[in-house]
């Protein structure tokens, strides 16, 4: 798995939002769980809002899904998983989407090809940040899809990244 650090500015997004245990129906990787069904949802609402939203897209082949902890998370065993866009700002949102601004930061970028992708977040949390020099600067992780690069999670030749905010 390729590795490097970077200094990102804030980052702006809209999309879809879940509260809870996205994985409470079913496990993994999987289009049937919470996960999988909000990306259904984004996508759709995505290409129904296309011409509305083309002025403010940055980028209309890079997609994230963002992991956000809460403190209680670990107890309660729910997160936030935030999938969005980036967009150059929030005028002329669609009402069905929402908003997120992800701060300055370093951020570790892990890129992740075919049977990499399942054992990513073992490494990076277990191997590589505790005998790395940094520790986590925010509680979140941004998984990135570039429609370029990625293409599926059964296609070995799929890549995606992991942003790790670091300090």
């Amino acid at each position: 798995m390729k590795q490097k650090i970077i200094d990102k500015d804030e980052i702006k997004l809209i999309g879809s939002i879940f509260y809870g245990d996205p994985f409470h129906s079913i496990k993994g990787w999987s289009i049937e769980n919470e996960i999988g069904r909000l990306w259904v949802r984004f996508i759709k609402l995505l290409d129904e809002k296309k011409e509305q939203l083309k002025e403010i897209l940055i980028n209309p082949s890079k997609t994230y899904e963002v992991h956000i902890d809460p403190v209680i998370a670990k107890e309660e065993k729910k997160w936030y998983v935030f999938i969005g866009i980036e967009v150059k700002g929030f005028h002329n949102i669609p009402l069905e989407m929402f908003c997120k601004i992800l701060p300055k930061t370093k951020y570790a970028v892990f890129s992740a090809k075919g049977k990499e992708f399942r054992e990513a977040n073992n490494y990076i949390y277990h191997e590589w940040l505790p005998k790395s020099k940094y520790k986590e600067s925010y509680s979140y992780q941004i998984q990135a899809y570039d429609s370029k690069r990625f293409f599926g999670m059964d296609n070995e030749e799929s890549e995606m990244d992991f942003f790790i905010p670091i300090k």
